[in-house]
């Protein structure tokens, strides 16, 4: 079962909305992944990706949409996610988790989220982040929210 984020007080109060729609998803996975190819720490998972972003930030933007609530345009062009079918390439850890966690935070942050929404949307990554990982799967999962402890991680 897929990890969904928690429903909203409101049907017309979505993390889509609260977030800033279509333009604040687009930035927000811009600055996922520029901060990706910017911190060390986030090597791994960037060797993971093609050199040219310019198709997995599409996909990443439709899947955001329709995960946070928006347009269902993912599902409409691409099927059901299946993320741990797509993924299952790779070899995801807690090590690779909490680098895609930073990177989304750091970006959460960018985007100027207020603290309330990133709490509830790191909360909701990263049970689909844990949910993620292939490797390392008998540890217990730890629910880092900081960006200071994930960056600061070996």
């Amino acid at each position: 079962m897929i990890p969904s984020i928690p429903t909203a007080p409101s049907p017309h109060n979505t993390h889509y909305e609260r977030l800033g729609g279509d333009a604040a998803i687009v930035r927000l996975v811009e600055a996922f992944y520029r901060h990706m190819d910017t911190w060390p720490g986030a090597r791994g998972i960037r060797a993971m990706h093609e050199a040219d972003l310019t198709a997995t930030r599409a996909v990443l933007v439709l899947y955001l949409r329709e995960w946070l609530g928006g347009p269902k345009d993912y599902s409409a062009q691409r099927g059901h996610p299946r993320l741990r079918m797509r993924h299952g390439g790779f070899a995801i850890g807690a090590a690779e988790r909490d680098a895609w966690l930073a990177c989304m935070q750091a970006a959460l942050q960018a985007v100027d989220a207020d603290a309330a929404l990133q709490a509830e949307l790191m909360a909701a990554f990263f049970k689909t982040a844990d949910w993620m990982r292939n490797t390392d799967t008998r540890t217990a999962p730890q629910h880092p929210l900081s960006l200071t402890t994930l960056k600061e991680a070996p």
